[in-house]
């Protein structure tokens, strides 16, 4: 299993690469940019402007993204 973790502080999000296909619904979900698209997988390199509404969480079509807070 291929599992990327971004951290800042207490907030922590997972990204299983085996799960992700690079939709990148969490990109448009994300109200405050944190996530973006690096060669076909979400990478999540501001986790410290995260406000922890678990939009990515919900908008991942396949469950790829795991959230400290949700």
């Amino acid at each position: 299993m291929v599992k990327k973790e971004f951290e800042d502080g207490d907030i922590k999000i997972v990204i299983d690469y085996e799960k992700c296909t690079g939709a990148g619904e969490c990109v448009t979900a994300c109200p405050v940019d944190i996530f973006e698209l690096i060669e076909g997988k979400a990478v999540a390199n501001n986790v410290s402007e995260c406000i922890e509404c678990c939009a990515c969480v919900s908008a991942c079509p396949n469950d790829a993204i795991e959230h400290s807070s949700c």
